[in-house]
């Protein structure tokens, strides 16, 4: 019984990380607005200082909770492809640094994103990973 109860919950919550709206859900994998230029900022509450994301051209920069990283990204608008590589971070040891380990290794998993209004999702084929909100 007990191992039951373990299944069915194990089940509950691998289903619950894959739940997205349906309006999100029909977005991944097609055409999406240009990234170029933008600025956001994780919209999840963490503890500690919230993550950033900067888009200038092909390179990426911003802080993961603690620490300063920078990369490249390759993002194609007319597929909603994104992918993060060549990453490089300061190395300061923080209270929160598994916020930041968390943040950069869903970074360097996504590989499609969807911009609604202004929020930008970043996915791993249809998984949801990360969420953001535009900042100026």
């Amino acid at each position: 019984m007990k191992n039951l109860f373990l299944s069915v919950c194990a089940a509950a919550v691998l289903a619950s990380c894959g739940t997205m709206s349906s309006a999100s859900a029909s977005k991944v994998g097609k055409s999406q607005p240009s990234l170029a230029n933008t600025k956001w900022t994780l919209a999840d509450n963490v503890k500690g200082k919230v993550p950033t994301l900067h888009i200038e051209g092909d390179k990426i920069n911003g802080n993961a909770g603690c620490n300063n990283y920078f990369g490249t990204a390759k993002i194609d608008p007319s597929t909603g492809d994104f992918s993060a590589g060549q990453m490089g971070s300061t190395k300061m040891m923080c209270d929160n640094i598994s916020v930041e380990q968390n943040f950069m290794d869903m970074m360097g998993k996504a590989n499609k994103y969807v911009i609604s209004g202004t929020t930008l999702e970043l996915y791993k084929d249809n998984l949801l990973l990360l969420k953001f909100n535009k900042t100026e």
